[in-house]
């Protein structure tokens, strides 16, 4: 084997979806406003969730930490690229490639597993409603939002020490807006044989095996809206899932996309351009889902909004006026 030219890399460059100086203030635009309806609305329904006590059930304490993550997934990609937009620059330190990478793997898998865990919730209260306080009890939830973090976190870690064994040479340019572990092993010069067994073979794993838990329990719930012989019954039954069946179909459609379409065709800006849906687009769009189709959610911020007000010193001087 042939010595290579190893390099100490001291930054990456994000080359990001265009170079063209005239779209830079639309792009600031466009992802500003994006990460601030992202941020907003999710800390919205965190808030609502918080504030009423009638939301204080297993269903919204997932969502509530599901809206939690979606603030951080979006926070660790976006912000990095708006600031290198404003000041036309394309760098990032190597160590703020790795910290990136190693969040990124953090909250992508957060989402999969919170997913998986709203689908068993939904399974449990359709298939088993009469016993659902009892499963679906305070413990078993602490429990099972405290295993996704864990399980996430390692993956992380493994995915992050595994990157710093590579080894780069000259070529430092990632097709991408922020750093993704596939373009860090894509790039390196050495020997990346491991890394994509292991890439893979954990993806595989902590990937599948939420996706495969979410396609069981939705055969269950099917089976079980099935059986429910008024028509009334079955809407009422698939209206309590509807919106997190919503929100999978946009999560994992997008995310199986990104990889399909980046392994067939092999086109960095198309890649980078469809990573927006699953990394910017859906956090975003999941607490419109949840709000827009319920009607506890929609009553819980309403409630919150005409609190605000009124504590507000204008409103509770006028209120003391009459």
């Amino acid at each position: 084997m042939e010595p290579k030219n190893f390099t100490h890399v001291s930054e990456f460059i994000l080359l990001g979806f265009s170079e063209d100086p005239e779209l830079q203030p639309l792009l600031f635009g466009l992802f500003l406003s994006m990460y601030l309806v992202t941020v907003l609305g999710n800390l919205l329904i965190i808030l609502a969730t918080i504030s009423d006590s009638h939301l204080h059930t297993p269903m919204y304490f997932f969502l509530s930490n599901l809206s939690f993550v979606d603030i951080c997934f979006t926070s660790t990609t976006v912000p990095k690229m708006l600031v290198n937009i404003q000041t036309q620059s394309k760098a990032i330190t190597y160590a703020g490639c790795i910290t990136q990478m190693c969040f990124f793997e953090l909250f992508v898998g957060l989402d999969n597993f919170l997913l998986a865990v709203m689908a068993y919730d939904r399974y449990v209260a359709i298939c088993h409603p009469l016993h659902y306080t009892v499963i679906m009890n305070h413990r078993l939830c602490g429990l099972l939002v405290w295993v996704s973090w864990i399980m996430t976190a390692l993956h992380s870690l493994l995915q992050s020490l595994m990157a710093l064994r590579l080894f780069f040479c000259t070529d430092l340019d990632i097709p991408h807006f922020f750093c993704e572990t596939n373009q860090l092993v894509y790039l390196a010069c050495s020997d990346t044989f491991l890394n994509n067994m292991v890439l893979y073979f954990v993806a595989g794993l902590l990937g599948g095996g939420p996706l495969a838990g979410i396609l069981y329990s939705y055969s269950k719930i099917v089976s079980s809206i099935h059986a429910i012989s008024s028509a009334q019954g079955k809407y009422r039954a698939f209206s309590t899932c509807a919106s997190h069946l919503s929100m999978v179909s946009l999560f994992y459609c997008t995310l199986l996309g990104v990889y399909l379409s980046s392994s067939i065709v092999q086109d960095a800006d198309s890649s980078a351009t469809a990573s927006v849906m699953y990394s910017v687009v859906t956090p975003m769009l999941n607490p419109f889902i949840y709000s827009l189709r319920n009607k506890d959610i929609k009553s819980a911020l309403k409630r919150l909004f005409e609190e605000e007000i009124i504590k507000r010193p204008i409103f509770l001087g006028l209120k003391n006026c009459f």
